[in-house]
């Protein structure tokens, strides 16, 4: 599923435009995004966590050379499933 076939389900579900569904998605990601980026967790119960993440420094390797490089520590973003998100992916069939 992409974008667009998000919002169009996202209509579809709410009785609301695809325009509006779309706004709706938008605010939703770019809350979840500024929130993360601020180092704020965002939990939703049931479905899961986003939360930014410490990656310390590492030394890597090119795989074509194998030549050493550094890569430096990073924040990078982290999604962790909820219990609720995890039963229904697992359901036995």
């Amino acid at each position: 599923m992409n974008k667009s076939e998000l919002i169009e389900a996202i209509a579809k579900n709410t009785d609301l435009s695809k325009a509006a569904a779309g706004r709706a998605l938008e605010a939703v990601l770019s809350t979840i995004v500024k929130t993360v980026a601020k180092k704020e967790d965002v939990q939703l119960i049931g479905f899961g966590t986003f939360k930014a993440s410490k990656r310390a420094a590492r030394t890597g390797q090119n795989p074509r050379t194998g030549e050493k490089l550094k890569i430096a520590a990073a924040t990078v973003p982290k999604f962790t499933a909820g219990a609720g998100f995890k039963a229904a992916v697992n359901k036995k069939k």
